[in-house]
């Protein structure tokens, strides 16, 4: 029977700010792929982790011009091509009245975009994470704070990870598998 693949090292902590110095320090250390979970909101928390920016406003941006641009066409093409009709000497692309629907659409695929691209982004729905094998884990959701610092890490080695870790004066350090 093959061993269980290990996901990552996982250190529990009692206080949000031994948490926060642990993420710094494992930051200013190398390490680059880890995740932190609290049972509260910590302010600085996101950028110790090196969590800094996402793509997510670029791709929102792509999806409202997309829109746009469907939302224009569409009006276009069947104002032009499809039901021509000379109304009191018109243009046939009169644009100033396709605007209130281009702006609906632009809108529409923009906040649709955005919903379904955080999603992806973030990996949802994920029903199962490796850390839910951890005993101790079920104490995020009440007054314990961990840091995993991920098996895929460039920097990464199990002896080396676990000294390191041992290191920062947490509760139990402990083996995430996969």
């Amino acid at each position: 029977m093959s061993r269980p693949k290990l996901y990552g090292l996982m250190a529990e902590f009692d206080s949000p700010d031994a948490l926060l110095a642990a993420a710094h320090k494992a930051t200013a250390a190398g390490y680059r792929r880890m995740d932190a979970y609290s049972p509260m909101p910590i302010e600085e928390l996101a950028e110790a982790v090196g969590f800094h920016h996402t793509s997510l406003p670029l791709v929102v941006l792509c999806g409202g011009i997309l829109g746009g641009i469907t939302g224009f066409g569409m009006q276009y093409y069947g104002s032009v091509f499809t039901f021509s009709q000379n109304v009191a000497g018109k243009p046939l692309n009169s644009w100033p009245a396709f605007i209130p629907i281009t702006f609906e659409l632009t809108v529409l695929f923009a906040a649709l975009t955005c919903v379904f691209g955080m999603l992806a982004m973030n990996g949802l729905p994920t029903p199962y994470h490796p850390v839910f094998n951890v005993p101790n884990f079920a104490l995020a959701s009440r007054d314990k704070f961990f840091l995993c610092i991920k098996a895929r890490d460039p920097k990464f080695d199990a002896r080396a990870t676990r000294e390191f870790l041992q290191g920062l004066g947490p509760i139990e350090v402990s083996n995430v598998e996969a």
